[in-house]
């Protein structure tokens, strides 16, 4: 089985110019083609929306972000869309800028079915209101080549000696890399770092960065790496553990919550400046939210979903091998990538770009 690269936060932007996504059920310009989705390249796949398509005929248009700040931007100098696909980290954000509606959640038909622990997140309801429908959730961790280290010495510490200069990539994000670095000195919560932790998940950085081969902007540059043996560990997603093992390089990622490992969760959100009626809207993030949906994402690109009825679908084996056959305990214990306070955010871009500059 092939899989499918996630964007998030690292891929180069295409041009944002709304793109008909193809589809063998109908011809552009239909009714369907009206609604507007702002989102990850790759996202636009027929397979997560077969409901939106047996009603509207026609795939909804696409354009495409490569970050969320890119998006931020973007949306507040004046683009327009209707949805858009976010994560928990900036919906606040998003929100306080005005550029997302509340949604109704009687109207969304899997709200119910949403997984607990990603229902009650702070990214998704807060001030009373509900700003998103999680859809896709998976995992950053340490991948590492099995024919190289063992499943039990691979650890944060390990990486950081002598026998492993020039054999690590890290991905060029900085909350990416403070996740990463959070866990290392033994946190599971991150929006609560204190200044000394901070300073201490820095020196760890700062401690890898001997090592670092190359600060990855593209998950296929970690596949590749790690594919040819030019590292031999890399702090990425799920996706590449599964490319790696699809294309029989031996691979796997530090899934052990109790060494440390993070969880990222995206959804979509109403664009303030849509121009579809909402019933266009709520087909769509229905069709999204359809355990249906669920099953493909967790079958052809690796990626958990968030409707908890999705896993029944799934071959029990399948979805065991992925890490999801207890998605609320998992959840629980690995650390959720939320909204970090602007300041502490602001803290970890200047000093990792001191990092990556040598100082």
């Amino acid at each position: 089985m092939r899989f499918r690269v996630k964007s998030m936060m690292r891929m180069p932007a295409l041009a944002l110019v709304p793109v008909i996504a193809m589809t063998g059920v109908g011809q552009a310009g239909a009714n369907g083609s009206d609604l507007q989705v702002f989102d990850w390249s790759g996202y636009e796949d027929n397979g997560f929306f077969k409901t939106y398509l047996e009603k509207h005929k026609t795939a909804p248009s696409y354009a495409f972000f490569g970050s969320e700040e890119e998006a931020f931007t973007k949306l507040r100098s004046g683009f327009r869309a209707d949805l858009a696909h976010p994560c928990i980290g900036v919906t606040k954000k998003w929100a306080d800028a005005g550029l997302i509606k509340p949604l109704d959640t009687d109207r969304l038909t899997g709200w119910d079915r949403i997984l607990p622990a990603i229902r009650g997140n702070s990214g998704v309801t807060f001030d009373g209101k509900t700003w998103m429908m999680p859809f896709d959730w998976g995992n950053s961790g340490l991948i590492y080549r099995t024919d190289k280290i063992d499943a039990e010495t691979i650890s944060f510490d390990l990486i950081t000696g002598p026998d492993f200069v020039g054999k690590v990539a890290v991905p060029d994000i900085v909350t990416s890399a403070y996740a990463l670095a959070a866990l290392a000195i033994g946190l599971r919560d991150w929006t609560t770092m204190t200044d000394a932790q901070f300073e201490e998940a820095t020196a760890y950085l700062r401690k890898l960065h001997k090592n670092v081969r190359f600060y990855w902007s593209d998950p296929g540059q970690l596949d590749q790496a790690l594919a040819s043996g030019e590292v031999v560990v890399g702090w990425g997603w799920n996706q590449s553990e599964l490319n790696l093992i699809a294309n029989k390089t031996p691979a796997a990622m530090m899934k052990d919550v109790k060494k440390g490992v993070a969880t990222w969760v995206c959804g979509y959100v109403h664009l303030a400046g849509g121009s579809v009626s909402d019933d266009q809207v709520y087909d769509m993030l229905n069709a999204l939210s359809d355990a249906r949906s669920g099953k493909y994402i967790i079958e052809a690109w690796g990626y958990a979903h968030a409707n908890a009825d999705a896993y029944d679908l799934v071959d029990p084996a399948t979805v065991k091998q992925y890490g999801f056959d207890n998605a609320e305990k998992f959840l629980s214990e690995s650390l959720l990538t939320s909204a970090l306070d602007p300041k502490l955010e602001a803290k970890m871009i200047k000093e990792f770009e001191r990092i990556k500059a040598g100082f």
